[in-house]
């Protein structure tokens, strides 16, 4: 399942990428095309992030990675999620939680991070 949704997430990055820079390029802000770039950018480091998770959990099959996975995946929805809907002229108020969306990233790799110390013990 972990791989299977890394790869959907960098197939939408990819799909996403290429409508910024096509098709909403023409019609979009440079602010607004500057939005849509960094939730491009994050969508994409973070997605390859869950890929490399994703293997790590194949490979050892006894790695936690399960609340890490949905912090970071909830991160993308709400942090990238936010920033595309203000780069679509949707009301900038929703940029309010893209704080939110970070922090969960964060939370999910230091949640990572934690369980790789206490793994190598």
């Amino acid at each position: 399942m972990w791989l299977g949704i890394s790869a959907i997430n960098l197939a939408i990055a990819v799909m996403l990428g290429a409508f910024g820079a096509h098709g909403l390029k023409k019609i979009a802000s440079p602010e607004q095309l500057g939005w849509w770039q960094t939730a491009t950018d994050y969508f994409f480091y973070h997605a390859l992030g869950l890929l490399a998770l994703a293997i790590l959990n194949k490979v050892t099959r006894q790695f936690p990675i399960k609340a890490s996975f949905w912090l970071i995946q909830s991160g993308i929805l709400f942090f990238c999620g936010s920033l595309y809907i203000m780069a679509l002229g949707l009301p900038r108020g929703l940029g309010a939680i893209t704080p939110i969306g970070g922090a969960l990233m964060i939370l999910g790799w230091l949640i990572f991070a934690r369980n790789a110390f206490k793994y190598e013990k």
